[in-house]
This record gives C-alpha cells, sequence and structure tokens, in this order.
C-alpha cells in the first residue's frame, strides 16, 4: 500500500464550517488512512493547522490541541536541517515556495508516492512524489 502526505490545506478543510462540501470530503478522506495506516503529515503541518484552524477558522485553541493529539495515528515527518537544505534546492529548481518545497521534500523523505494538497498542479510530479488534488476529482476512490 502506498503512503500518501497529506497537506495542511486537506486537515484543516476537515474542520471548516464555512466549507461543508470540502469538510465531507476530507473527512472521510482522513478516515480512510488512519484506518490504513497510510497517512503521513510533518511537524511543519501540524504547526501550519494549529494556527490556520485557530486563527482563520476561529477553532478553540484546546479542541485544535486534542485533534493535534489524534494525528498521532499518522506517521509524522520532523522537520530536520537537511530536510530544509533540500526544500531549498527543491524551491529554486521547481520554481516552489519555501514551504510548498518544505511539504514536498518531506513527503519525498518519507517515501510517500502522493501528495494531497490543493495548492500545488494536480497531477504534478515533483521529486517522484504525485500531486493530487483530491477536492476537484469527482470520484476520490481512485485516488486512494
Amino acid at each position: 500500500m502506498s503512503k500518501i502526505f497529506i497537506d495542511t490545506n486537506i486537515l484543516v478543510y476537515s474542520l471548516d464550517q464555512f466549507e461543508p462540501e470540502k469538510r465531507k470530503k476530507c473527512r472521510e478522506l482522513l478516515k480512510t488512512l488512519t484506518v490504513d495506516l497510510r497517512g503521513v503529515i510533518s511537524t511543519q503541518v501540524m504547526q501550519e493547522f494549529y494556527v490556520a484552524s485557530t486563527t482563520k477558522l476561529g477553532a478553540d485553541v484546546l479542541i485544535v490541541k486534542d485533534i493535534l493529539h489524534s494525528f498521532e495515528r499518522f506517521e509524522t515527518v520532523i522537520i530536520t536541517p537537511e530536510i530544509i537544505k533540500e526544500a531549498i534546492d527543491c524551491s529554486i529548481i521547481n520554481k516552489l515556495s519555501f514551504w510548498d518545497a518544505l511539504i514536498v521534500t518531506a513527503a519525498e523523505g518519507a517515501k510517500c508516492e502522493k501528495l494531497w494538497s490543493e495548492d500545488f498542479s494536480d497531477g504534478q510530479v515533483i521529486r517522484g512524489v504525485r500531486i493530487e488534488n483530491p477536492l476537484i476529482r469527482g470520484n476520490f476512490s481512485n485516488i486512494l
């Protein structure tokens, strides 16, 4: 079974009261990855999730902290100085923001075949990781 790296936006949409359709889709996707133990996140994603959920969505900090605890079911990539240096190279070569490049290099380092995000071009392959936007695909069962 292939591992799938989960970008912050997929996690944030799972809480978003203003986007009920995206919230429902993201919750289904995350549930599948949790059951199959194929989901991968990074410490960067956890930090971004906390900030976006509490500031943009106005979620209670203690609830978000509990949700972060539940993310421990996912494999977590700890951002190291080596990953940061690789992300700088990835950013330059692929003309990505540093933060997006950090996501890609974390996914690559965890040997993920796919990266779920809406921040990249769907179908794009960077450093051997295929980017998929599960929110624009009609039937997401084919991306699992």
